[in-house]
């Protein structure tokens, strides 16, 4: 399904690869990347490609588990996601990336809180729209 009105564009700018700088056109990222030394580079300061899909999946996840609560009236008082992305060699070639998402909703009943997750993973967060059938993503609620 594709989008049906563009509402906001980010632009990123990446030069050199894992081992590179990125920087966002309004300079609000503006930073070396670093291969992790799990990869077989230096690690150190700077982030990495894996990191970046992390820390946006999960705020996304965490912003579209919002949403549906305000739809359903629930009240969150707080909510958090945390994001682990994984990356490996895939077969027959290449790598690819696997997704936990783990999410924390204290103060709501199991059940509601199944219901939140679930529907923002299958009808409002886009980057679960993105990585449906692409990408493992298994969600769980801490």
């Amino acid at each position: 399904m594709s989008v049906s009105k563009i509402l906001y564009t980010a632009t990123a700018t990446a030069k050199g690869g894992r081992e590179g700088h990125i920087h966002s056109s309004d300079g609000v990222l503006d930073f070396d990347l670093k291969v992790p030394k799990e990869l077989g580079g230096p690690g150190g300061a700077g982030s990495n490609p894996e990191q970046l899909f992390a820390a946006g999946y999960a705020a996304c996840f965490e912003g579209a588990v919002r949403f549906v609560a305000r739809e359903r009236k629930v009240a969150l008082k707080e909510a958090s996601v945390t994001a682990q992305v994984g990356i490996g060699p895939r077969e027959p070639t290449g790598f690819g990336i696997a997704v936990k998402l783990e999410v924390s909703l204290p103060g709501i009943d199991r059940a509601v809180a199944q219901e939140l997750v679930d529907t923002a993973h299958s009808d409002i967060c886009p980057y679960s729209h993105a990585t449906r059938g692409n990408i493992d993503v298994q969600i769980s609620l801490a």
